[in-house]
C-alpha cells in the first residue's frame, strides 16, 4: 500500500489511494474481504506495508486494525519508506514471512470464486483478457503449471494476466529468495521485483499453478475507478448482500435509479440520482442529475449535471457559479 497514487490523483492527495471509497468502501477493506472469502479458511494475520507516517498516519492505520480484527485477524504495519519495488515492499513485512500467505496489490478488486490447489507450492491469481500483449502473463506447461512470466509479449504466450495476487503454501521459500536478490542487488528497472524472487523458485522446481477470477477490476485512475464503481455496484447490487442505500437518507422530490450507494444521513433534494453513483455519508445534492459517478463524504452539490464524474471528501460544488477556487490536478470538462 506504500504507494503516493499520483495517477489517480487529485482524489489521492489527501487519501491513500487504497482507502479512497469505492461502492461505499475503501478499495483495500473491498479486497482484503473478497480475497478471504476465496481462502475459506480462518486468517491469524493481515500485514499492512504502508509509505511514511506522514503520509499514511494514524487514522490509516486504525482503519486497517479495525479491518483485520473484522476478520478475526492481527493487523500489522510495516513501512516501506522509499519506492523500492515490489519485491522490496514485501520484504519490508519480513517478520511475518512464514507459513501460508497471500500477497496483494492493494489498488485493485476481484471477483473469484476457485479452491486453491493442494499440490502446488503456489498460485499466482490471473484474469483471462482479449490483448495479453498488454499485461504481464503466466507461460503454462502441458500439466498447467506455470513455468514462466513474460511481461508484455510480442508474441502469443497465454491469455492469463497476472492481476497482483499471489498465494505461497510457505511464503518463506519466497523471503528466501527475495534476500537473495537484495543482497546482490538484482534490480529490473531501478526496483527489487516479486517476479525475481519467483523465478528463482522456479528455477528450484517449484510448483506454480493458476488460480483464475472470474473479475478482474482496477483503481489506478479516473475513468477506470469510475468504471470500477461501476461494475462493483452492479454485482453487488445482484448479490443483496449489502445495503446499499441507508436508512438514514432523506429524499425530497427525489429519485434513486438503482443500483446506487448512498451512505447515512445524504440528503437528496430535487434530484435524480443514479444509475451506477456512489454518495459518502452526510453529503447534500440538490436540484441536480447525477450518473454514473462517484462522490466521497460532507460534499455539497447544487445545480449540476454530471456524468462519469469523481468528487472528494468536504467539496462544495455549484453548477451555476462563476467565481470559483480550483485546486492542483483538477478536471473540469
Amino acid at each position: 500500500m506504500a504507494g503516493r497514487g499520483s495517477r489517480l490523483r487529485p482524489h489521492s492527495l489527501t487519501v491513500p489511494k487504497p482507502l479512497i471509497p469505492v461502492a461505499g468502501q475503501p478499495i483495500v477493506h473491498r479486497l482484503v474481504k473478497d480475497i478471504a472469502k476465496v481462502l475459506k479458511e480462518p486468517i491469524e494475520e493481515i500485514a499492512f506495508v504502508l509509505g511514511d507516517a506522514a503520509w499514511f498516519g494514524d487514522d490509516v492505520v486504525a482503519s486497517l486494525e479495525d479491518l483485520a480484527k473484522s476478520l478475526g485477524a492481527k493487523a500489522s504495519i510495516y513501512r516501506q519508506d522509499k519506492p523500492l519495488g515490489t519485491g522490496h515492499a514485501i520484504m519490508c513485512a519480513k517478520p511475518s514471512l512464514s507459513g501460508p500467505a497471500v500477497i496483494a496489490y492493494a489498488d485493485t478488486l476481484i471477483r473469484a470464486q476457485f479452491d486453491l490447489d493442494p499440490e502446488a507450492d503456489s498460485v499466482i491469481w490471473t484474469k483471462k483478457v482479449e490483448n495479453p500483449e498488454a499485461y504481464g502473463v503466466v507461460k503454462l506447461n502441458t500439466k498447467e503449471e506455470i513455468v514462466e512470466l513474460v511481461e508484455k509479449p510480442e508474441s502469443f504466450v497465454s491469455d492469463q494476466a497476472v492481476i497482483g495476487i499471489y498465494y505461497f503454501k510457505d511464503v518463506a521459500v519466497l523471503k528466501s529468495k527475495l534476500q537473495e536478490i537484495l543482497d546482490e542487488n538484482v534490480m529490473n528497472g531501478g526496483e527489487y521485483q516479486i517476479n525475481d524472487g519467483i523465478k528463482r523458485m522456479m528455477a528450484e522446481g517449484k510448483v506454480f499453478k493458476t488460480g483464475t477470477v472470474d473479475e478482474w477490476m482496477d483503481c489506478g485512475n479516473k475513468p477506470i475507478t469510475i468504471e470500477t464503481n461501476q461494475r462493483m455496484l452492479g454485482f453487488l447490487k445482484a448479490d443483496g448482500e449489502e445495503q446499499l442505500v441507508a436508512d438514514s437518507v432523506t429524499l425530497e422530490n427525489a429519485n434513486i435509479i438503482e443500483p446506487c450507494f448512498i451512505g447515512e444521513n445524504v440528503v437528496l433534494k430535487n434530484t435524480t440520482v443514479g444509475p451506477f453513483v456512489s454518495i459518502g455519508k452526510d453529503s447534500v445534492i440538490e436540484n441536480s442529475t447525477i450518473k454514473n459517478s462517484l462522490i466521497q463524504t460532507n460534499s455539497s452539490i447544487k445545480n449540476a449535471n454530471l456524468d462519469q464524474a469523481m468528487i472528494g471528501n468536504y467539496v462544495k460544488y455549484n453548477g451555476e457559479f462563476t467565481s470559483i477556487s480550483i485546486g492542483d490536478y483538477s478536471i473540469l470538462e
